[in-house]
């Protein structure tokens, strides 16, 4: 971009706030608010859902496969974990969903 001598960028910087201000497309200003990780729309809250229970089902499998091939045993340790990792699955779904105090 060339710039015009004597301030050009700078005045057309201001002609374009000055035309946003008069077709009220001016960025309105925003409360200063703590963020809710939950607030969103449904979509956005059954994804995370999701993903929580497939995340902690995954890291239970991984590491019951792995102990057992690790140990050479029979898959008693994938069984374990899987139940684990199903339950930490629904109290992430849980802390995620439960009504604040």
């Amino acid at each position: 971009m060339s710039e015009t001598p004597g301030g050009g960028e700078r005045s057309l910087k201001e002609r374009l706030d000055a035309a946003r201000k008069r077709q009220g497309l001016g960025l309105p200003s925003k409360p200063n608010r703590p963020v809710d990780p939950t607030e969103g729309s449904a979509l956005s809250l059954g994804l995370r859902v999701g993903m929580e229970l497939v995340a902690a089902m995954l890291v239970g499998v991984a590491i019951g496969w792995g102990l057992d091939r690790w140990l050479g045993t029979r898959p008693v340790f994938l069984g374990v974990f899987i139940l684990i990792g199903g339950a930490a699955g629904v109290l992430n779904v849980w802390r995620i969903v439960a009504p604040r105090q």
